[in-house]
């Protein structure tokens, strides 16, 4: 499910970056949008939805959403999932 999910992310309107990084063995996913809107968008989308659908019977994780000015660096995007991701 999170292929497709990526995929469609990557192809999205107002996707700005996607990526991906393994830290710790734990997976994680880094998308920046044009806007809250076009993000918003993604995620009714049926490839993203789909995925979170089956999210719980595969996976346990964090989420963790903010908004900045700029694109983040990874090391950025990080702190700020360890300082304040929540439980999914």
């Amino acid at each position: 499910m999170a292929i497709p999910a990526f995929r469609a992310a990557q192809t999205a309107k107002g996707a700005r970056f996607v990526g991906t990084k393994i830290r710790q063995g734990v997976h994680h996913t880094l998308t920046v949008w044009d806007s809250k809107a076009d993000m918003m968008a993604y995620r009714r989308s049926p490839a993203h939805l789909k995925s979170m659908g089956v999210f719980a019977q595969i996976a346990t994780g964090k989420v963790h959403g903010y908004e900045a000015d700029n694109i983040p660096t990874w090391d950025a995007a990080l702190a700020e999932y360890d300082a304040k991701a929540r439980d999914v």
